[in-house]
């Protein structure tokens, strides 16, 4: 958890791009993304040569080698250690003229750490303000990982609460959710194709990491995790660098993500690969058949981002892999023949195991939306006996646009503890208890409750519609009503009481 002191230094660094004339909440986290790229990089190499001088070695393949650039400046005064000292102009001589082109210059030869800065560029000419926000970064501690990873997280929290650029951010409690429901294992092979951030692969880091510590302490499970477990696919150059750094800051070095338009690449490479894809795509889109992989025509004929990806989840799993994506409302009961036939394949092909409807309002303020998140297992025959279906209508933040905490910081997300009057705040911790036992006592919920499972015969029937409100009865309250003799004897009493006011009535005209 971030301190009350570190958040204000982050805000204070936001600030002074505000105030400095950089005022897109994207181009303000960019720009940290660069500095903070490029600090690692002179930590990276302060580490080497610690280890250098321990080993009494030389370094090999040093981030910054020995000598000048091709402008003639030494290396070394490109290094964060040394630039932060120097006075604002000479530092955005520095920084502008040498640092951004050897940033560059890694990108253009396939660096594992500058792939993503091959059009690196500073974003801005005020001197004052670069030596304000290096200053600023190099005042908070970026020693512990936690930290870092907090840290970058509450920057991007500032573009969603900006307003703009939402749309690159789930809300973190909804992928903590997807997160525990689905239980990655450390032999897991997890993708996002529409990686943005890539906070559904950071979370899945951080769920092995407190449910699995000793994978890290194995050398196999340790190699796998840094290296081969992740995969984030986007084609904007920003979400890529943000997406990277935010792996790095949370400890992940090494993982796959690459530039890629997921529905327009054919996907013969990585077909079958994945166990466990997590996402929340794209949607409410349309796009020309002849700019769509073929591959994933074959499966669904269609011009739908939405069924689009639906088809390249079940494309890019392995036989026995899962899957946990947000899809909008349409997905679960459009009357297209694309759209039945990605819920047909879903329940008669594969394994349909829940559908959990989300309140209209968690995406806000740039959505207003109605989704849902699909829980499917790839199995190619088959496997839907009952589908469990939840209807969230409290996920502990207000459903207008401000998105207001409804409970303290301790009573939201899943993990929460509450009480039962508190559940009417925050169901996720519900959702999590009761998705434990959907095939148990949840199977025998009547229709009317929160939960329920609908057998696949009925949803068959219903031509594979996914809508809960399909299946979910209305409980109507009882009310007793009087015997029909009571009635007829009220009445007649009434009738008697007309009679006799018409007849006074007569009396007093005559």
């Amino acid at each position: 958890m971030l301190t009350g002191d570190i958040r204000n230094q982050v805000d204070q660094v936001w600030n002074a791009f505000w105030s400095g004339g950089v005022s897109n909440p994207l181009s303000v986290i960019e720009q940290i993304t660069f500095l903070l790229f490029i600090k690692r990089l002179d930590d990276l190499h302060t580490l080497q040569e610690n280890r250098a001088n321990t080993l009494a070695k030389p370094i090999e393949n040093p981030i910054f080698p020995e000598g000048n650039d091709e402008k003639g400046e030494p290396y070394a005064n490109l290094r964060w250690s040394q630039f932060k000292n120097a006075e604002p102009r000479e530092m955005m001589r520095i920084v502008d003229e040498h640092v951004f082109p050897f940033l560059r210059d890694m990108g253009e030869g396939n660096s594992a750490y500058g792939k993503h800065m091959k059009d690196a560029r500073l974003g801005f000419s005020n001197a004052s303000l670069l030596t304000k926000v290096v200053e600023l970064i190099d005042d908070i501690p970026m020693d512990d990982r936690d930290t870092k990873g907090d840290l970058y997280e509450y920057m991007l929290g500032k573009i969603a609460s900006a307003g703009q650029n939402g749309q690159f951010r789930t809300p973190r409690h909804i992928i903590q959710l997807m997160v525990e429901l689905t239980e990655p294992t450390p032999k897991d092979t997890i993708c996002d194709p529409a990686s943005g951030t890539c906070g559904f692969l950071v979370a899945a880091g951080e769920y092995l990491r407190d449910n699995h510590p000793k994978m890290l302490r194995d050398n196999e499970q340790r190699a796998h995790f840094h290296t081969g477990m992740f995969h984030g696919f986007d084609f904007d150059a920003t979400m890529l660098r943000i997406g990277a750094m935010n792996m790095i800051l949370h400890g992940i070095e090494g993982a796959n993500i690459a530039d890629r338009d997921s529905l327009a690449e054919v996907h013969g490479a990585d077909a079958g690969t994945y166990s466990l894809i997590l996402a929340n795509p794209p949607f409410a889109g349309s796009l020309d058949y002849d700019s769509t992989a073929k591959d994933l025509q074959k499966i669904v004929k269609t011009k739908k981002t939405e069924l689009l990806f639906m088809a390249l989840f079940l494309r890019q799993l392995r036989v026995g892999g899962r899957a946990a994506v947000v899809v909008p409302d349409g997905v679960l009961f459009g009357s297209s023949k694309a759209h039945k036939e990605i819920r047909r394949m879903l329940v008669e092909d594969h394994k349909l195991d829940a559908v959990v409807k989300l309140p209209s309002g968690v995406f806000r303020p740039y959505a207003g939306v109605s989704t849902a998140i699909l829980f499917f297992t790839k199995t190619g025959v088959g496997g839907t006996e009952n589908v469990w279906f939840y209807d969230m209508q409290a996920d502990g933040y207000s459903l207008d646009d401000k998105r207001t905490p409804l409970m303290e910081d301790a009573k939201l997300g899943a993990l929460a503890e509450l009480t039962e009057d508190e559940h009417a705040k925050n169901n996720l911790p519900d959702i999590l208890k009761r998705w434990k036992e959907r095939a148990g006592t949840e199977a025998d919920n009547p229709r009317t409750a929160q939960s329920f499972a609908v057998p696949k015969a009925d949803i068959k029937a219903a031509g594979y519609d996914l809508s809960l409100s399909r299946y979910k009865e209305v409980e109507h309250e009882a009310i007793d009503y009087p015997h029909p003799k009571e009635i007829i004897a009220d009445l007649r009493g009434i009738e008697k009481e007309i009679a006799e006011g018409l007849d006074r009535l007569e009396g007093m005209l005559s």
